[in-house]
């Protein structure tokens, strides 16, 4: 638990929400997403605090699928460009935030589930769980409820089939989920229907800080086993994903590949340009 421990105390030290800035500053842009969040920990710090003093919110994971989706989907750009806290998911694209100086670590959805169930049960703060299969959402609250006995599961929804992010049925979950008492939403739709969910929603549950999660509680129900911790500190947690269902991810990976060679070519061609040196002619155009 060591990172974990939340003072239910800060509740009472904390100011209005209005007098502090909900958004931290963005700490690496690229293209049309910026990155606020740099450690796992500092998210789950902010969400349960967040959770404390009745604020709400929403919590995306940016990877190189999202950038894709992000260049065509105009209200997956909404989303994005409204979303609290935006963390680095995927060594591409820690790597680019670093490039331009981000002190930052790899943050994932599906390692967002259990710190911020052990932040909350500690804390005492009620938690939802928004999508995947109704035996997988049983499988996880029985897995997680055995982890941390003290946790509050307010509910657990599965949507229909076809459900729509935004809507009469998407505003009706939405306010089930704040009705429900929760604080915190994991929402497991995966992309982008997730993100636009999350930031409709919450127009509808002010309260509620909807955390998107992708497949984090399949691996956690056990529906689909991840790829172990080696394959995925070494940045290949892709691969293993292709390898166990290529005829759905193929042509997800090959559109990062294309979009990640697209981005590094930009990148570097404006090195090059802001290193070229002046020529006579550039010195002349200056002078005049």
């Amino acid at each position: 638990m060591s990172g974990l421990f939340f003072d239910r105390s800060i509740t009472a030290q904390a100011t209005k929400p209005a007098e502090i800035s909900h958004t931290p500053e963005p700490i690496a842009v690229i293209d049309a997403a910026r990155v606020n969040i740099g450690k796992q920990a500092d998210l789950v710090h902010l969400v349960t605090f967040d959770a404390l003093t009745g604020r709400g919110g929403t919590v995306f994971t940016l990877n190189l699928d999202h950038l894709v989706k992000l260049e065509h989907d105009q209200a997956f750009r909404a989303a994005y460009d409204q979303a609290t806290y935006v963390s680095a998911d995927g060594a591409p694209v820690v790597a680019m935030a670093r490039r331009q100086g981000a002190n930052l670590v790899r943050v994932t959805g599906a390692d967002l589930v259990r710190p911020l169930c052990g932040a909350a049960a500690l804390a005492r703060i009620p938690v939802h769980f928004f999508g995947t299969t109704p035996e997988t959402l049983a499988t996880t609250e029985t897995v997680l409820r055995c982890e941390y006995p003290r946790l509050i599961v307010a509910g657990l929804e599965s949507p229909p089939f076809g459900f729509s992010p935004f809507g009469i049925e998407a505003r009706a979950a939405a306010e089930r989920i704040a009705s429900s008492g929760a604080r915190i939403c994991f929402v497991a739709l995966g992309a982008p229907k997730q993100e636009v969910f999350a930031e409709f929603a919450r127009r509808w549950a002010p309260g509620v800080t909807f955390v998107c999660i992708g497949a984090a509680l399949d691996f956690i129900g056990g529906s689909q086993k991840r790829a172990p911790a080696p394959i995925r500190e070494a940045g290949l947690e892709w691969l293993w994903r292709l390898i166990h269902d290529p005829r759905r991810l193929a042509r997800r990976y090959a559109l990062s590949a294309m979009y990640l060679m697209r981005y590094n070519t930009r990148e570097l061609a404006g090195r090059l340009s802001r290193r070229r040196p002046l020529t006579t002619s550039d010195n002349a155009t200056r002078q005049e």
